[in-house]
């Protein structure tokens, strides 16, 4: 870290060196409000770009929320660009207009178009990065947001020296931050020192936005508690940084082994992920989301927890995640799908097929293993049942289902019609018609991933068991 007695132009010098933020030759957009830490950010890196030889261009957007007040910020950078000879993008959004259709909060509103606007600049410049202001202030508020909003370790994690943001246009753009290690307090003092005069936004001071409060009301009870709570808001996002680090890198390795990708759709093995530690199984949710949408915008921790708790769902569960994504249990794996439509897990049913008893039937993109056994050893799940071998015989078939079609499901004293049993068990309609079913001549014995017949179940007097496990092959 650089240190103190560094002037603080050196010091930003430095930590662009150290973190490799900005090369020889590179072209980058400096975003610039005109408030005092990206004024004092432009004025450093205008002062320095022929050491390193980057062009500069200046981008500004007037989000039209502030009247004229806005407008002079506007022409306030025009001006301080042409001074430092610099080319430069103003432009204006409305970004009221653009939060009453999207929805949301106006703060999130206008972050959406702000990162828009600078997509598109960086694009005409030929350019995906953007060079922006956050000061260490903004670090150990944005660490205080999100721990108020229930993240996980990941939230706390807080900005980082350069991260890769997706804009509502669905560009990535790699977003830079050369004051890491300013304070907000410098930046000021800064300008005051080379009398660059830079503009107060008023809406900095209005307790309607979150991050306003935590800055004017809750840290300065913090820092009643221990002074140094901002160095220990840094600390803990360091560690959090190296942890969720560590994490991804595990994920990295296990993804190959957990992960396919099916028609647009992320197919995660239950059983492998089981087997893992709930850490490396959060941190493997946040990279599927993060691959299917580009960013974990609007996710939380009760999110990925209600992920976690779907590992013990039955198939036929659906989870709703933000931006439109379901996670669906199926028989042996997770499956998130960029909407909300259900990939079915299940091969099509093409024929009908006698089972070998004992012995191995291949069939439709299903294998079934059947086996006589002496006890049942309490496997029984989606694919694997106990059937009592005296009751279902020695023919049996496997088929989709038929109109009429009716069985007795286990724990039932009477019939039902398997219609009215899918819908009850909430199958989807298009999985329905590929549901296996293990017949006899005389009645349905399994509805494969579901329920047996209760009439052929394991009792007591039960004296030969079958044990019937299908499998995928597809």
């Amino acid at each position: 870290m650089a240190t103190k007695n560094k002037s603080l132009e050196q010091r930003v010098i430095d930590f662009i060196r150290e973190q490799n933020l900005i090369s020889g030759g590179d072209r980058v957009v400096v975003a610039v409000s005109g408030g005092a830490d990206s004024v004092c950010l432009l004025h450093i890196l205008a002062r320095h770009k022929k050491n390193w030889g980057a062009e500069l261009h200046v981008a500004h957007l007037n989000h039209q929320l502030r009247g004229r007040e806005s407008d002079a910020d506007a022409e306030y950078v025009s001006r301080l660009a042409v001074k430092l000879g610099l080319q430069a993008t103003v432009e204006s959004r409305d970004v009221a207009a653009y939060r009453d259709g999207e929805g949301g909060s106006l703060e999130e509103a206008a972050r959406e178009v702000r990162y828009g606007f600078l997509s598109e600049v960086a694009a005409k410049c030929d350019t995906n990065r953007v060079v922006v202001g956050h000061t260490c202030d903004d670090h150990v508020e944005t660490v205080l947001l999100h721990l108020l909003r229930g993240s996980g370790t990941a939230g706390l994690v807080g900005l980082r020296p350069r991260s890769i943001l997706r804009s509502a246009d669905g560009r990535q753009i790699e977003v830079i931050r050369p004051l890491m290690e300013v304070t907000r307090q410098e930046t000021v003092s800064y300008c005051g020192r080379y009398r660059l005069a830079p503009r107060s936004d008023s809406s900095n001071e209005s307790p309607s936005f979150l991050r306003n409060r935590i800055r004017m009301e809750l840290l300065p009870v913090l820092r009643s508690y221990n002074p140094d709570i901002d160095g220990a808001l840094v600390r803990l996002a360091e560690i959090a940084a190296d942890d969720v680090s560590f994490l991804e890198q595990q994920v990295s390795l296990l993804w190959p082994e957990v992960v396919s990708e099916q028609d647009g759709a992320l197919h995660l093995d239950t059983d492998k992920l089981r087997t893992r530690p709930a850490a490396i199984q959060r941190q493997l949710f946040r990279r599927a989301i993060k691959q299917l949408r580009g960013d974990l915008k609007d996710i939380e921790a009760d999110h990925i927890e209600t992920m976690l708790q779907a590992l013990s769902k039955p198939a036929g569960k659906k989870i709703y995640l933000p931006d439109g994504l379901t996670l669906h249990t199926e028989y042996k794996n997770l499956v998130l799908t960029p909407t909300r439509t259900p990939v079915c897990p299940l091969p099509d049913i093409q024929r009908t097929a006698s089972v070998h008893i004992p012995g191995c039937t291949d069939l439709s993109g299903w294998r079934v293993r059947a086996e006589l056994v002496r006890e049942s050893d309490g496997g029984d799940n989606g694919l694997t049942a106990h059937l009592d071998m005296d009751k279902v015989g020695r023919k049996m078939t496997v088929r989709r289902r038929r109109p009429g079609d009716r069985f007795q499901p286990l724990g039932m004293n009477q019939i039902k019609k398997l219609q009215d049993f899918m819908v009850d068990s909430r199958i989807p309609q298009s999985w329905r018609d590929r549901v296996p079913l293990v017949c006899s001549d005389k009645q349905i014995l399994w509805v494969v991933g579901w329920r047996i017949d209760d009439r052929v179940k394991v009792t007591g007097k039960t004296k030969n068991i079958l044990r019937l496990q299908f499998e995928r092959l597809i």
